[in-house]
């Protein structure tokens, strides 16, 4: 019973860790996450600068993997090259290091103002960030909190025979610990925390600095399986080029740093006699050579990398370009109908997502709008493939037509894009809340809004044959649809207001939602005509700059006239 009663113990104040570990990363990236992934796409120029984005970026995160997966997202859509990126996760093993550093020393005094000041920010702050940075607070105070319980149960646990049991099995195969310690830090998704357990049993001297050396580079180890799992699912194996080299950079250096353990272990013990601060020494020592051991190789490894992970291009992958053929590009001509050629392929994909919006108007199946929001990651994949194709093509190939043509083609993809954003971010939220709260539109309600929908789907292909044909008369005629859209918007904020005078509560709820539809179908509305009909009429010179009525000057006569 005892020796229950001491695991159960261990166990919260490690869940308490890991937990507190958890706060501090998911409240950084919620606070800064787009913030911190649009530094990196703009800070890897070259692997020197990459190197210190990702130290930089992971020492804000407190999580390797998060940055990993980030930098995987930008090599894998091409945004960034192999090289800069892996220098790009070495940076960020370094940087993981830094949070072990600080509480290397004793700091646990401070954990009851941080977890005082966090809660303050959680709860009265009204700005976001300021809210997330609460949590932020709270994590580093529990982190603190369950470190300094941690030892003291150790302390209190260390001669039970139990537990001596247990350090002995660790001690007596360190290569089984070594894994061990990988296998728990994937599982934990935290080498942070792993570490600073390591740290604690080490500070305590409940294992010696060889076997704490040991479960270090376990967790080094499993910390890099984490993006291999859990990165890129599809079948394309060159979208796992990063998370897979980083790996077999962590094995080779974990391999040479464990058949160099002891005199590793005695050179550290030397300098530094403190349990904590020396496994804290050794954590940051490893990654850091690792990294610069293998930065003057990268090139290297990216070029092995490409031919053994090869992209390999999937036709029944409806979000892969099929009509961007690379050697186009000497031709411009013919890259540029290839590029439209792909384009529509984006009509279609609305054109689905709006006879998918139709029939949730309806629906009780929360599965069909999963499957739309797909459609919209489909969407941005072709546009993206779209811009950086068009954007290749050497500037000087092409006469004053052809930049025209790029122009309206990189309008319209972009346009066909914003419009599936809106259907992704309003249409499909607007949706699922009329299914959480269990309501119904009225037939009147379903009908104008599946009427309005197939207006959309016939403005869609007008829009379409418009970007091919660049008629002036079409385009005329696309915006006079604008018209429309204003008129139902305007008659359905009418009838939402009689319905909330009449005191028809149910009726004024699903009122509510129709008039969120209403505005947005106007938008998506408002994006077609603004990326197909605007760019012809302006051409033209049949678009005003404004439609407010130019005001004439007034005549000031002068006084006593």
């Amino acid at each position: 019973m005892p020796f229950i009663q001491a695991l159960v113990n261990l166990a919260g104040h490690i869940a308490l860790l890991l937990w507190g570990t958890h706060m501090v990363q998911t409240g950084i990236q919620r606070a800064f996450g787009p913030g911190l992934r649009s530094f990196l796409g703009h800070a890897l120029s070259n692997r020197a600068k990459s190197f210190m984005a990702g130290l930089v970026v992971t020492a804000i995160l407190q999580s390797s993997t998060a940055t990993s997966l980030m930098t995987s997202g930008l090599a894998a859509s091409g945004l960034v090259g192999l090289v800069p990126a892996l220098a790009v996760v070495l940076g960020a093993s370094v940087g993981t290091t830094l949070i072990v550093q600080v509480l290397s020393f004793n700091v646990a005094a401070v954990s009851p103002a941080l977890i005082l000041i966090g809660v303050v920010l959680f709860r009265r702050a009204k700005n976001p960030q300021i809210h997330d940075l609460g949590r932020v607070f709270i994590g580093l105070g529990f982190m603190l909190l369950a470190l300094h319980q941690l030892l003291e149960a150790l302390a209190d646990y260390a001669g039970s025979p139990a537990f001596e049991a247990v350090l002995s099995a660790i001690s007596a195969t360190p290569l089984l610990s070594l894994l061990l310690a990988a296998v728990v830090t994937w599982a934990a998704h935290s080498s942070v925390a792993v570490v600073l357990l390591v740290m604690a049993l080490s500070a305590k001297g409940l294992i010696d600095p060889y076997q704490a050396f040991a479960l270090t580079l376990g967790a080094n180890l499993g910390t890099a399986i984490n993006p291999v799992v859990e990165g890129h699912t599809d079948n394309d194996l060159s979208s796992r080029r990063l998370p897979i080299g980083n790996l077999a950079m962590r094995i080779l250096g974990v391999a040479v740093a464990f058949a160099l353990l002891p005199e590793i272990t005695h050179l550290l013990t030397s300098l530094d006699g403190d349990g904590a601060r020396v496994v804290a020494n050794f954590h940051t020592a490893f990654n850091l050579v690792v990294a610069l051991a293998a930065m003057p190789f990268l090139s290297r490894v990216a070029d092995l990398l490409v031919r053994l992970l090869p992209e390999r291009q999937d036709d029944s992958d409806p979000s892969s370009p099929r009509y961007l053929d690379p050697s186009a590009k000497e031709t411009p001509i013919v890259a540029l109908q290839g590029a439209a050629r792909e384009v529509l392929r984006l009509v279609d994909t609305l054109g689905e997502m709006l006879d998918g919006t139709k029939a949730a108007l309806s629906t009780t199946d929360r599965r069909a709008l999963s499957a739309l929001r797909q459609k919209d990651n489909v969407i941005d994949r072709i546009n993206l493939a779209v811009k950086q194709y068009l954007t290749s093509i050497e500037p000087d190939e092409l006469s004053v037509a052809d930049r025209r043509r790029m122009d309206e083609i990189l309008l319209f993809s972009t346009g066909l894009e914003h419009a599936g954003d809106v259907l992704d971010q309003n249409v499909l939220p607007h949706l699922a809340k009329r299914l959480r709260r269990g309501v119904k539109f009225s037939r009147e309600s379903e009908q104008e809004l599946g009427s309005l929908l197939d207006r959309l789907q016939v403005n869609l292909r007008t829009a379409a044959a418009l970007f091919m044909s660049q008629d002036e008369r079409v385009a005329r005629m696309l915006t006079d649809e604008k018209i429309v859209f204003r008129k139902a918007e305007r008659d359905g904020t009418n009838q939402h207001f009689n319905r909330m005078r009449e005191g028809d509560l149910n009726a004024a709820e699903t009122s509510s939602i129709h008039l969120d539809l209403l505005r947005d179908f106007k938008q998506i509305n408002s994006h077609l005509v603004a990326a197909a009909a605007y760019p012809i009429l302006e051409q033209h010179g049949e678009l005003m700059q404004s439609r407010m009525i130019p005001s004439t000057p007034r005549l000031v006569q002068p006084e006593g006239v």
